[in-house]
This record gives structure tokens, C-alpha cells and sequence, in this order.
């Protein structure tokens, strides 16, 4: 049994530990990045540089580690890395460039939070995946691998529509914020954030573990905050912002 194998169940207590310590933090403090950016938090970087740092952990160490699992090549184990990469090499290297240059600097301390908690996202998960447990052949065909997988497309496809119309909201050469029509912006403020939130709950059923539902909760902890953070500024910035609208989950949230 290898070392992350003994140590994992320590691993996921500390990350649902850690879903809770974030979620307290960010009820009582806006994380100061986008459109939250302000004074006070010392170093900053460039987003799109932030962004690469802050999410290159669940690429780069994520896939070391599942590589040295010996269920790694498994095939169920293979398609949860596949379903993982998905996302990760999308958030990674393909969203940073849509950011736009001279957008709001990021301060390193987020940069360094994310890192952290990235590098722990990476023991739990890839852990769980390549380490930790033996997924039959049999589980290609468990309900719960296909509902898992449905809630991680259904996710993954909110999310992408939600960046697609944020990317396009401003022409070339505009700047500042605009109110976000079309798809899912209907019901709720952040969309995107609803779509992740979708993702892993989709993981976390599809792998029918801890480690995933401890990714799951903590996504929710995380996202949550962000989301009613956005929706009052939304409201404040906007006079004529639809009221309709809640912040993250249609009609209750």
C-alpha cells in the first residue's frame, strides 16, 4: 500500500476541515480578485499569469500522481483522469486567454491559497482514483457512474455557455461590466458557478467516494459566498439588474 493510500482518509478529513474554515472566511470577506480587486492584499500578478498558477496544480500534480497509482491503468480509473482533464485543462490553459489584457491584477496571497488547496484537491482525488480503490468493470454500468457522468456533462456544458456569453458581453476596446443575458443568466447571477458546483457533485457520485464528495462540498463552500459576493454587486452597480434573478441556484438561492 502506498504512502498517500494510508494517509488518504486523513487527506479528506482535512479537506472537508478546510470546506468549512473557506466558507466561514468568505461569508465574512470578499476574496479581493476580479471584480472584488481592491487595495490592501499586497503583491499582486497579472490574472491570466494568476489563473495558470493558481489551477496548474490539478494538471501538472494531479496527473503525477494518479500516473504512479497502481489502478492507473484501469480502464474506469483512465476515463475518471479523462473526466477530470476536462475540466482542469479547459479552466488551466484555455480560460486564462479569455481574459483581457489589463484586466484586474490578482494578489499573490489568493494565488498561494489556491495552490495550496489545489495541491490537497490533487492528493484526495487523484488519490482516490489510482491509489485507493478498484473500480470493476462492472461499474461502467452502476447508476450511480451514470447519473454521476450526466451531472458532470449537464455541469461542464452550464459552465462553458456561462464563460461563452461573459467572454462576449464587451466589443473589442470596451471595458467595465455589463448585465449577462441568455441561457441560465435568466435565473441566477453566476451561472458558471452553478455549472461547477453541477461538475462535482457529478464526480463526487459518479466515484461514489469521500475524497469526491469532499471536493464537491468544498466546491460549494468556495462557490457559494463568490456567487451572493457577485449577485449584491450586481444590484448595487444596476439599477435596472432583473429581480428575478437569484444568485446561484434558480429560485432558492
Amino acid at each position: 500500500m502506498s504512502w498517500l493510500a494510508q494517509w488518504h482518509a486523513r487527506l479528506v478529513l482535512a479537506e472537508f476541515a478546510l470546506a468549512a474554515v473557506t466558507l466561514l472566511a468568505l461569508l465574512r470577506v470578499r476574496a479581493p480578485y476580479g471584480r472584488h480587486a481592491r487595495a490592501g492584499w499586497g503583491p499582486t500578478l497579472s490574472q491570466r499569469l494568476a489563473w495558470v498558477l493558481m489551477e496548474a496544480p490539478a494538471v501538472l500534480l494531479w496527473g503525477a500522481i494518479f500516473a504512479t497509482g497502481v489502478y492507473a491503468t484501469e480502464g474506469v480509473s483512465v476515463f475518471f483522469c479523462a473526466l477530470w482533464m476536462t475540466h482542469y485543462v479547459h479552466r488551466t490553459f484555455v480560460y486564462p486567454l479569455r481574459i483581457k489584457p489589463g484586466a484586474k491584477r490578482t494578489p499573490w496571497l489568493v494565488v498561494l491559497l489556491a495552490i495550496g488547496f489545489n495541491t490537497l484537491n490533487a492528493l484526495v482525488n487523484a488519490g482516490q482514483a489510482s491509489h485507493v480503490r478498484h473500480y470493476e468493470a462492472s461499474w461502467w454500468l452502476d447508476a450511480r457512474m451514470v447519473l454521476g457522468c450526466l451531472l458532470f456533462a449537464l455541469g461542464f456544458a452550464i459552465n462553458q455557455h456561462a464563460d461563452w456569453v461573459l467572454a462576449r458581453l464587451r466589443g473589442p476596446g470596451e471595458r467595465g461590466y455589463k448585465i449577462p443575458y441568455g441561457g441560465l443568466y435568466r435565473w441566477v447571477s453566476c451561472p458558471n458557478y452553478l455549472g461547477e458546483m453541477c461538475e462535482w457533485l457529478g464526480w463526487a457520485t459518479a466515484t461514489w467516494s469521500l475524497g469526491g464528495l469532499a471536493f464537491a462540498v468544498y466546491s460549494a463552500a468556495n462557490l457559494v459566498p463568490r456567487a451572493l459576493d457577485h449577485h449584491r454587486w450586481y444590484r448595487e452597480q444596476f439599477a435596472d439588474y432583473p429581480p428575478e434573478r437569484h444568485a446561484v441556484i434558480p429560485w432558492l438561492l
